[in-house]
This record gives structure tokens, C-alpha cells and sequence, in this order.
């Protein structure tokens, strides 16, 4: 059977546009006020636009790659069909790597927001016995259905922007907007800059499971697009209302708990963390649906075993790849030592955003294709500022990198091994 007869296209705009969003709202949108605040003043709306700008070119980059595929993989199946099999590998290796880490290390934040709520979770075994609970549960959501877990997805992310963005009115109807602007120190500027091209990653979510969306062609860069801009615009205002009611934030507190406490009181403290916890989760489910979709799409390619591709015939959703990552997530929650890889998790991201950029002139020149004029400037943009961010990463973050590098080039010899000698028999 074809790709699409086994994973039915179930999901539209709104839902190829939730996977994105989740992506970039997590938890950072809960301290960073405070952070870029205090480094920048009341220029920190204006950085969350320059963040955006410089995020740009990679998901035009991304948007003008989507329009050439339907079917699983995003990233991974752009550096495959640009640069070969090792290359689409280590792509989506380094993503799934970054993925279980992310889960893992969000779920623990999100039971640390329940836990100022529910003291009880403060119990270590109690808490991790949450944590995985937690991801045994989004596990199941995956598994019972694309549709059902977009829904879902749905849910969670009215649950939790409905609470910022009451945040947002009554903050700037209640204190004076007026927050004056004054540009930074290019010192200053420098110091944030790289947080919020952070705040902006996991964009590519929309692209993964482009297999199971309608009319993927249309509604990804769409989504891609559009979701950058309203993201940006949510942070902005955010941080503005920040600005505008200036809390005084203590060291137990996130930076909106602070604003919160200042318009409501506890109450509001106690709905915020709830938000918080919402949306933490609502990041994680989105991981849980995107990321077995990419392993999918490998397995489809030969670049991973066959098992990978297996289709529950109840669900027709890719059980063993969304079992296989639930798995490692709750494996890797248990270890106390899965925090020494977070420092690699964000710089193994920035290859296959470099890998994407340069693929998007590879693919051009291989299949004759009549570019757009912009193509190749817009590419050598988002290639550069890819290099640029990673040059800042640590000599710790480069170690554990190529760490991550040489047990992927592991695995994919043994994947290309497996699947040479399934078709021999």
C-alpha cells in the first residue's frame, strides 16, 4: 500500500498550524519577560521581532521545500533527497535525540509548576512516578488516532493561551502601556539575541507529518508562515504587559506568577502555573505526534528498520515509532544524567537547519527546477545565521554533539544492514 492509504490524511490548516505553535510556546514564554527585561529594557518586545526576522529566512527556507513533498519526514526528508541516506539520517537521528531529551526535560518542568500547586509532588518518587505517567499518557493519546491527538492538542492549547491572553487585556487595560522605548547597547543586544532565535525553534514541527495533512503543498508553508508571525506578535505582548505592570520577581517565582500576583493575587499565581503546566504539556504531546511521524517516513526510505513503519490496522497511526519514542522518553526521564545531553539538544537541532538550507539550492540544481529568485539569497541567509548561532555554543555542546554524531553513524550502518538483509530474504 502507498504512504497515504496506510496514514490517512485527516488533518487540515488548524491542525498542520497547532504543531508549530506548541513547538515555539513552551515554557520559555513564562520566564523570558524577565530575562530579556532585565538584559534589554523596554526594548524586549522589539527583540522578540528581531528574533522572528532572523528566524525568517529558515522558514521561508523550509516553506519553499515543503511545497515539493507530501509525505513524511520534513528535514529529514529534504537532506535525504539533497545530500543521500547518511545525511537524511543524521538529520533526523540528531532531531529524535533532541526530541526524547526535550520531552523528557519538560515533562520534569511541568510537574515542578504542579508541584507549587500540589505540594505533595514534591516527593521524589511521587514526582517521577508523574513524569512518567505524564508520558505514558500522551503516548496513548498518539497512539489511538492522528485526529484524536490533534483535538487534543487543540484543547490543551486554548487551556493554555486562554489564561495569557486574559493576561494580556486586563494587564494593559489595568497599567499604563506606555512603556517608553530606548535602544540597547550592542552588548545588551547581543546577550538576548540568540534567546530569541531560541524562542523560535521547533517551527519545523508543521513539516514531519506532512504524510497525514491535506493539501500539505498549501497548508504547511502557510502554517509555517503565518504561525511565525502570530507567534512573535503573542510574545510581544506579553512581555509589553510585562513591562507595563513591572513586578517585583522574587527567585521562587516565574516572571508572569510575578504579574500575575499583581492582578489577581494568588489567584491569578495559581492560574498562571496552571498555563504553564498546560503548555509544557501541550509542547511535549506536539513532540509525541511530529517526532515518531519523522521515524516513519526513515523507516519508509530504508533508513531506519521496517518495523519503524508499521501501521496499527485499528488506529492507522504508526504505533511502533510512537511506542519506541514513548519508550525511550520514560527511559530517559528515570536518568538522573539526561540533563548533560540539553546542552547538545539545541546545537543538534542547528545541523538540520543547516542541512535544510542547503538543500533547498541542491534539490533546485539537481531536478532543473525553475527557482524563485529569492531561493538561493534567502538560503545562504538562513545557512549563515545557522552557522553564526551554533559558533556560540559551548566546547561542552560540540563534545556531546559529536558524541550524538558517532553513535547515529552507528546506528545507521546497522539500520542500512538490517534492511539489506530483509531484502535478500
Amino acid at each position: 500500500m502507498s504512504e497515504s492509504e496506510k496514514l490517512p490524511r485527516t488533518v487540515g490548516f488548524w491542525g498542520a498550524a497547532l504543531l508549530p505553535v506548541n513547538g515555539m510556546i513552551g515554557s520559555g514564554i513564562f520566564a523570558l519577560p524577565a530575562i530579556m527585561v532585565a538584559a534589554v529594557g523596554n526594548f524586549a518586545p522589539w527583540m522578540m521581532l528581531v528574533g522572528a526576522l532572523i528566524m525568517l529566512p529558515l522558514v521561508l527556507v523550509f516553506a519553499a521545500l515543503s511545497t515539493r513533498y507530501d509525505s513524511h519526514g520534513g528535514p529529514v526528508l529534504y537532506a535525504h533527497e539533497a545530500f543521500g541516506s547518511f545525511a537524511g539520517f543524521q538529520s533526523g537521528w540528531m532531531r529524535y535525540a533532541s526530541g526524547v531529551v526535550a520531552i523528557a526535560a519538560n515533562t520534569h518542568v511541568a510537574v515542578a509548576y504542579l508541584a507549587a500547586l500540589f505540594p505533595v509532588l514534591e516527593n521524589p518518587t511521587l514526582r517521577s512516578l508523574t513524569v512518567v505517567g505524564f508520558i505514558i499518557f500522551t503516548t496513548g493519546i498518539n497512539l489511538i488516532g492522528m485526529r484524536g491527538s490533534v483535538r487534543t492538542l487543540g484543547v490543551m492549547t486554548v487551556i493554555k493561551l486562554t489564561p495569557l491572553l486574559f493576561f494580556i487585556v486586563l494587564g494593559l487595560f489595568t497599567y499604563d502601556p506606555m512603556v517608553g522605548f530606548s535602544l540597547p547597547q550592542f552588548s545588551q543586544f547581543e546577550s538576548v539575541v540568540l534567546l530569541t532565535f531560541y524562542a523560535f525553534m521547533a517551527f519545523e514541527n508543521g513539516t514531519f507529518a506532512a504524510g497525514e495533512l491535506r493539501n500539505p503543498q498549501r497548508n504547511i508553508p502557510l502554517a509555517l508562515i503565518t504561525t511565525l508571525a502570530a507567534v512573535a506578535l503573542f510574545y510581544m505582548l506579553v512581555i509589553w504587559t510585562y513591562l507595563a505592570i513591572n513586578p517585583t520577581v522574587t527567585g521562587d517565582t516565574s516572571a508572569l506568577a510575578a504579574a500575575a500576583n499583581e492582578l489577581a493575587g494568588q489567584a491569578g499565581v495559581i492560574i498562571i502555573s496552571l498555563a504553564a503546566a498546560f503548555s509544557i504539556g501541550a509542547n511535549t504531546l506536539s513532540g509525541g505526534i511530529v517526532i515518531p511521524r519523522m521515524t516513519f517516513g526513515m523507516a519508509e526510505r530504508g533508513d531506519l528498520p521496517k518495523i519503524f513503519a508499521h501501521v496499527s490496522k485499528k488506529f492507522k497511526t504508526p504505533d511502533a515509532s510512537i511506542l519506541f519514542y514513548g519508550g525511550f522518553a520514560v527511559i530517559f526521564s528515570l536518568w538522573a544524567g539526561f540533563a548533560t545531553l540539553a546542552v547538545a539538544s539545541t546545537l543538534s537541532r542547528l545541523v538540520m537547519y543547516l542541512l535544510s538550507a542547503l538543500a533547498l539550492p541542491v534539490l533546485n540544481h539537481k531536478n532543473n527546477a525553475t527557482a524563485s529568485t529569492w531561493h538561493l539569497p534567502v538560503a545562504a541567509i538562513a545557512a549563515l545565521s545557522t552557522i553564526w548561532v551554533a559558533s556560540q555554543a559551548s566546547a561542552e555542546a560540540f563534545k556531546m554533539l559529536g558524541i550524538i554524531f558517532v553513535v547515529g553513524t552507528a546506528l545507521y550502518f546497522m539500520a542500512v544492514r538490517s534492511h539489506s538483509n530483509s531484502n535478500l530474504k
